[in-house]
Protein backbone atom coordinates (compact mmCIF):
# COMPACT_ATOMS: atom_id res chain seq x y z
CA UNK A 1 0.00 0.00 0.00
CA UNK A 2 2.58 2.08 0.63
CA UNK A 3 4.41 1.55 -2.26
CA UNK A 4 1.72 2.15 -4.25
CA UNK A 5 1.06 5.45 -2.29
CA UNK A 6 4.52 6.27 -3.44
CA UNK A 7 4.58 5.50 -7.05
CA UNK A 8 1.20 7.26 -7.88
CA UNK A 9 2.31 11.10 -5.43
CA UNK A 10 5.90 11.14 -6.24
CA UNK A 11 6.64 13.20 -9.25
CA UNK A 12 9.45 12.55 -11.83
CA UNK A 13 10.98 15.12 -14.16
CA UNK A 14 11.85 13.93 -18.31
CA UNK A 15 15.42 13.93 -18.38
CA UNK A 16 15.87 17.13 -20.52
CA UNK A 17 13.84 18.76 -17.65
CA UNK A 18 16.14 17.22 -15.11
CA UNK A 19 19.59 17.84 -17.13
CA UNK A 20 18.25 21.66 -17.16
CA UNK A 21 17.82 22.29 -13.55
CA UNK A 22 21.27 20.61 -12.78
CA UNK A 23 23.08 21.95 -15.38
CA UNK A 24 24.24 18.59 -16.86
CA UNK A 25 25.06 18.15 -20.45
CA UNK A 26 22.03 14.80 -21.44
CA UNK A 27 25.03 13.67 -23.46
CA UNK A 28 27.06 12.90 -20.42
CA UNK A 29 26.11 9.44 -19.63
CA UNK A 30 27.73 8.30 -22.24
CA UNK A 31 30.90 9.42 -20.42
CA UNK A 32 30.84 7.23 -17.41
CA UNK A 33 33.44 7.42 -14.65
CA UNK A 34 34.58 3.68 -13.10
CA UNK A 35 33.69 3.34 -9.67
CA UNK A 36 37.06 3.57 -8.00
CA UNK A 37 36.90 7.25 -9.65
CA UNK A 38 33.40 8.21 -8.60
CA UNK A 39 34.15 7.38 -4.66
CA UNK A 40 37.35 9.15 -4.77
CA UNK A 41 35.31 12.42 -6.41
CA UNK A 42 32.48 11.72 -3.43
CA UNK A 43 31.41 14.75 -1.79
CA UNK A 44 32.27 14.77 1.64
CA UNK A 45 29.05 14.26 2.87
CA UNK A 46 28.96 10.83 1.45
CA UNK A 47 31.79 10.11 3.48
CA UNK A 48 29.96 12.29 6.99
CA UNK A 49 27.18 10.13 6.62
CA UNK A 50 29.15 7.26 5.63
CA UNK A 51 30.75 7.37 9.53
CA UNK A 52 26.84 7.81 11.04
CA UNK A 53 25.48 4.68 8.76
CA UNK A 54 28.80 1.87 9.97
CA UNK A 55 27.56 2.54 13.62
CA UNK A 56 24.14 2.74 12.70
CA UNK A 57 24.17 -0.38 10.72
CA UNK A 58 25.83 -2.35 13.28
CA UNK A 59 23.76 -1.86 15.72
CA UNK A 60 20.54 -3.07 13.54
CA UNK A 61 22.55 -5.80 12.54
CA UNK A 62 23.04 -6.68 15.77
CA UNK A 63 19.56 -6.38 16.91
CA UNK A 64 18.34 -8.45 13.64
CA UNK A 65 20.48 -11.37 15.27
CA UNK A 66 20.06 -11.12 18.89
CA UNK A 67 16.41 -9.85 19.85
CA UNK A 68 14.69 -13.48 19.63
CA UNK A 69 17.18 -14.68 21.58
CA UNK A 70 17.21 -12.28 24.07
CA UNK A 71 13.57 -12.16 24.32
CA UNK A 72 13.79 -15.91 25.07
CA UNK A 73 16.36 -15.11 27.93
CA UNK A 74 15.04 -12.23 29.60
CA UNK A 75 11.00 -12.86 29.59
CA UNK A 76 11.24 -17.09 29.02
CA UNK A 77 14.11 -17.82 30.51
CA UNK A 78 15.19 -19.82 28.33
CA UNK A 79 18.82 -20.28 25.61
CA UNK A 80 16.90 -23.41 24.37
CA UNK A 81 16.37 -23.02 20.89
CA UNK A 82 14.24 -25.96 20.44
CA UNK A 83 12.19 -25.26 23.34
CA UNK A 84 8.31 -23.66 23.30
CA UNK A 85 9.94 -20.59 25.04
CA UNK A 86 11.92 -19.84 22.53
CA UNK A 87 9.52 -20.33 19.53
CA UNK A 88 7.15 -18.01 21.80
CA UNK A 89 9.82 -15.57 21.99
CA UNK A 90 9.96 -15.91 18.25
CA UNK A 91 6.52 -15.20 17.90
CA UNK A 92 6.05 -12.41 20.16
CA UNK A 93 8.90 -10.52 18.10
CA UNK A 94 7.15 -11.15 14.80
CA UNK A 95 4.15 -9.09 16.30
CA UNK A 96 6.63 -6.77 17.94
CA UNK A 97 8.07 -5.81 14.71
CA UNK A 98 4.21 -5.34 13.21
CA UNK A 99 4.08 -2.70 15.94
CA UNK A 100 7.72 -1.47 14.74
CA UNK A 101 6.38 -0.78 11.51
CA UNK A 102 3.05 0.81 12.66
CA UNK A 103 5.38 2.92 14.65
CA UNK A 104 7.32 3.86 11.86
CA UNK A 105 4.55 4.61 9.80
CA UNK A 106 2.64 6.73 11.97
CA UNK A 107 6.08 8.60 12.89
CA UNK A 108 6.66 9.07 9.34
CA UNK A 109 3.15 10.87 8.37
CA UNK A 110 2.02 12.24 11.58
CA UNK A 111 5.74 13.35 12.59
CA UNK A 112 8.32 13.60 9.74
CA UNK A 113 6.50 14.63 7.10
CA UNK A 114 5.56 18.00 8.56
CA UNK A 115 9.20 18.81 10.08
CA UNK A 116 11.34 21.95 8.91
CA UNK A 117 13.46 20.28 6.21
CA UNK A 118 16.04 22.34 7.18
CA UNK A 119 16.28 20.84 10.58
CA UNK A 120 17.42 17.10 9.09
CA UNK A 121 20.42 16.64 11.69
CA UNK A 122 18.03 17.65 14.89
CA UNK A 123 15.65 15.01 13.20
CA UNK A 124 18.27 12.55 11.85
CA UNK A 125 19.62 12.72 15.50
CA UNK A 126 16.31 11.95 17.04
CA UNK A 127 15.66 9.23 15.49
CA UNK A 128 19.01 7.09 16.22
CA UNK A 129 18.75 8.16 19.72
CA UNK A 130 14.99 6.91 19.85
CA UNK A 131 16.36 3.80 18.48
CA UNK A 132 19.54 3.71 20.72
CA UNK A 133 16.95 4.02 23.92
CA UNK A 134 14.65 1.47 22.63
CA UNK A 135 18.03 -0.96 22.04
CA UNK A 136 19.04 -0.32 25.40
CA UNK A 137 15.21 -0.61 26.97
CA UNK A 138 15.20 -4.60 25.50
CA UNK A 139 18.23 -5.12 27.63
CA UNK A 140 16.21 -4.58 31.51
CA UNK A 141 13.05 -5.53 30.69
CA UNK A 142 11.52 -8.93 31.28
CA UNK A 143 8.23 -8.69 30.67
CA UNK A 144 6.57 -9.36 27.09
CA UNK A 145 3.83 -6.54 27.13
CA UNK A 146 6.56 -4.16 28.27
CA UNK A 147 8.37 -4.89 25.27
CA UNK A 148 5.98 -2.66 22.97
CA UNK A 149 7.06 0.78 24.42
CA UNK A 150 11.12 0.15 23.30
CA UNK A 151 9.64 -1.32 20.16
CA UNK A 152 7.55 1.74 18.84
CA UNK A 153 10.92 4.28 19.74
CA UNK A 154 12.74 1.20 17.09
CA UNK A 155 10.28 1.87 14.61
CA UNK A 156 11.31 5.89 14.54
CA UNK A 157 14.45 5.13 14.34
CA UNK A 158 14.39 2.83 11.77
CA UNK A 159 12.01 4.90 9.96
CA UNK A 160 14.67 7.52 10.43
CA UNK A 161 17.41 5.32 9.11
CA UNK A 162 15.97 5.02 5.80
CA UNK A 163 14.95 8.04 5.09
CA UNK A 164 17.98 11.19 6.55
CA UNK A 165 21.08 9.32 5.29
CA UNK A 166 19.68 9.70 1.97
CA UNK A 167 17.97 13.12 2.32
CA UNK A 168 21.06 14.47 3.47
CA UNK A 169 24.01 12.50 0.87
CA UNK A 170 21.66 13.17 -2.06
CA UNK A 171 21.78 17.28 -0.87
CA UNK A 172 25.45 16.97 -1.54
CA UNK A 173 25.23 15.74 -5.46
CA UNK A 174 24.89 18.06 -8.99
CA UNK A 175 23.24 15.58 -10.85
CA UNK A 176 25.89 13.91 -11.99
CA UNK A 177 26.32 10.26 -11.72
CA UNK A 178 23.91 10.67 -9.28
CA UNK A 179 22.22 7.29 -9.80
CA UNK A 180 25.93 5.96 -9.59
CA UNK A 181 25.92 7.27 -6.16
CA UNK A 182 23.35 6.32 -4.61
CA UNK A 183 24.23 2.66 -5.97
CA UNK A 184 27.57 3.01 -3.67
CA UNK A 185 25.43 4.78 -0.69
CA UNK A 186 24.14 1.30 -0.57
CA UNK A 187 27.36 0.25 0.51
CA UNK A 188 27.41 2.35 3.92
CA UNK A 189 24.53 -0.28 4.59
CA UNK A 190 25.68 -3.41 4.16
CA UNK A 191 29.24 -3.24 4.71
CA UNK A 192 28.73 -1.97 8.15
CA UNK A 193 26.22 -5.61 8.36
CA UNK A 194 29.23 -7.32 7.19
CA UNK A 195 31.64 -5.93 9.70
CA UNK A 196 29.40 -6.41 12.62
CA UNK A 197 28.61 -10.16 11.74
CA UNK A 198 32.66 -10.86 11.29
CA UNK A 199 33.27 -9.36 14.94
CA UNK A 200 30.17 -10.89 16.46
CA UNK A 201 32.31 -14.20 17.42
CA UNK A 202 34.31 -11.63 19.89
CA UNK A 203 32.20 -9.51 20.71
CA UNK A 204 29.45 -12.14 21.82
CA UNK A 205 32.19 -13.67 23.88
CA UNK A 206 32.97 -10.27 25.21
CA UNK A 207 29.27 -9.92 26.92
CA UNK A 208 29.51 -13.40 28.08
CA UNK A 209 27.43 -15.30 25.30
CA UNK A 210 24.78 -13.21 26.71
CA UNK A 211 21.97 -11.95 23.88
CA UNK A 212 20.67 -9.32 26.00
CA UNK A 213 23.67 -7.46 26.43
CA UNK A 214 24.49 -7.73 22.32
CA UNK A 215 21.08 -5.61 22.63
CA UNK A 216 23.06 -3.58 25.06
CA UNK A 217 25.88 -3.43 22.15
CA UNK A 218 23.73 -2.66 19.53
CA UNK A 219 22.40 0.71 21.81
CA UNK A 220 25.53 1.70 22.11
CA UNK A 221 26.80 1.56 18.98
CA UNK A 222 23.27 3.44 18.06
CA UNK A 223 24.08 6.41 20.42
CA UNK A 224 27.70 6.25 18.74
CA UNK A 225 26.06 6.76 15.82
CA UNK A 226 24.13 9.69 17.23
CA UNK A 227 27.50 11.50 18.34
CA UNK A 228 28.58 11.08 15.34
CA UNK A 229 25.96 13.11 13.46
CA UNK A 230 27.90 16.37 14.91
CA UNK A 231 30.25 16.05 12.18
CA UNK A 232 27.64 16.64 9.64
CA UNK A 233 27.79 19.78 8.00
CA UNK A 234 25.22 19.27 5.03
CA UNK A 235 21.87 20.21 6.12
CA UNK A 236 19.88 21.76 3.79
CA UNK A 237 17.88 20.53 0.60
CA UNK A 238 18.45 21.59 -2.54
CA UNK A 239 15.54 24.17 -4.38
CA UNK A 240 12.43 22.31 -5.21
CA UNK A 241 12.41 21.80 -8.91
CA UNK A 242 8.79 22.21 -8.79
CA UNK A 243 9.01 26.04 -7.98
CA UNK A 244 11.85 26.84 -10.41
CA UNK A 245 12.49 24.37 -13.37
CA UNK A 246 14.56 26.40 -15.27
CA UNK A 247 17.07 27.30 -12.00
Amino acid sequence: GISAYTIHTVKEYDPDTYALYHHIDPEQHKHTKPIWQLVKEAPKAFWEVALVQLFAWIGIQYMWTYTTGAIAENVWHTTNAASAGYQDAGNWYGILTFIQSMAAILYGFLVLSRTNPYKRKFWYRFGLASFAVGLVWVFFIHNQYLLIAPFCLIGIGFFTVHVEPFNIFTSSLDGANEGSYIGIFNGTICLPQILASVASFMVFKFVGNSMPGMMLIAGISMFIAVLAISIIKQDKPQEDLSENPTK
